[in-house]
């Protein structure tokens, strides 16, 4: 481990000292380039200065100990400088884990009714309002590309992007299906009703992706939009269907004002679709490391039960429970995210240790 520090330590040095050349300083690419790869390796610098820091005062300590004044004042100081170096141990494993090149990214997301009718539709909406009151409190922004409205509320489909700090890290075990469990306010004889609602969630394909998309490859479609994009949104045939014959890939967007509008976000979303097939079939390649993860990703995989008369929510692949679904669905996912985050690390640390 401390070979692997060591080449860090120096990588990032060697980068801040090229940010100091006149050349790279004129050079927005390499200057941006430059400043991306100090920026993610800052936090094991940090902790490894912190670490070697941590070392030298342990060497010090023990040399005290043979001083009979300070003997015991260097026994305590010795006892909290090994904790402290346990800590900092574990730290930097986490720290050290390969990181996934998407989390910096922006989410592009999908909620589906599924099983159970209007109750589905209403539920997609409460997990629509979940999502966007956590991201509210992130401090991240969203917005809405293409939605259908149930017919009793909710949605049937809604399909949004939010864009912040390290969105995708952060929602990237949301994908497969969420149970609810509560008496719907369309049951008329009060009985608890099970329904499901499936979540997509994919890192959003940035300009230096490399997804080649071929024109002639494309079908595309313009109609009248029935979304929710303000006034004068359905008096124009605005929106926009692109069809990726290739792969029947469709995207619709018909939330922007203009046609113009429609298309280019279409277009981002359509890359989107195409890199998060990509990734799922470099997943299937690797298949060991596929089943290691928190979930497949799979829409048909049951990851989460909302239930409503427990007010509780529980996570099926950690086994997470808290009794505070109230509070999560205004938002508060901290506490889930951490869990799974947790465990993930946990996985790679033993699947290091493994190898």
């Amino acid at each position: 481990m401390i070979e692997r520090l060591e080449a860090t330590l120096e990588k990032y040095q060697t980068l801040e000292l090229e940010l100091t050349k006149p050349e790279v300083l004129s050079d927005i690419k390499k200057t941006k380039e430059y400043s991306k790869e100090m920026a993610e390796l800052e936090d094991i610098v940090n902790c490894y200065k912190k670490y070697k820091k941590v070392l030298n005062n342990i060497e010090e300590a023990k040399e005290m100990l043979k001083d009979s004044e300070l003997g015991e004042m260097a026994k305590e100081e010795l006892k909290n400088l090994e904790e402290e170096k346990l800590q900092l141990d574990h730290e930097l494993e986490i720290l050290l884990i390969p990181k996934d090149p998407n989390d910096g990214k922006n989410v592009v997301m999908e909620i589906r009714g599924a099983a159970g009718g209007d109750e589905a539709n209403i539920f997609a909406g409460d997990l629509f309002r979940m999502y966007t009151r956590y991201a509210d409190k992130k401090g991240f922004s969203y917005q809405v590309y293409n939605s259908i409205e149930g017919t009793a509320g909710g949605f049937s489909q809604i399909e949004f992007i939010i864009k912040g700090n390290n969105v995708y890290s952060l929602l990237k075990y949301e994908s497969g299906s969420h149970r609810v469990q509560r008496v719907p306010v369309t049951e008329a004889n009060g009985r608890l009703q099970t329904s499901t609602a499936t979540v997509l969630v994919m890192p959003e394909a940035d300009d230096d992706i490399d997804i080649e998309i071929n024109p002639n490859d494309l079908r595309i479609d313009i109609y009248r939009s029935s979304g929710c994009g303000g006034q004068g949104v359905n008096t124009t045939d605005s929106a926009v269907r692109i069809t990726h014959l290739p792969t029947n890939t469709v995207v619709t967007c018909q939330n922007e004002r203009s046609q113009i509008q429609n298309k280019e976000q279409a277009m981002k979303v359509l890359k989107t679709r195409l890199y998060e097939l990509e990734l799922q079939k470099q997943l299937e390649e690797a298949g060991a490391e596929r089943r290691s993860k928190i979930g497949t990703g799979d829409r048909a995989e049951k990851i989460r039960t909302y239930n409503y008369p427990q007010n509780r929510v529980t996570d099926h692949r950690i086994g997470f429970t808290t009794k505070n679904l109230d509070r999560v669905m205004d938002g508060d996912l901290d506490d889930i995210i951490d869990a799974l985050i947790q465990e993930d690390q946990k996985r790679k640390l033993q699947g290091e240790t493994e190898d």
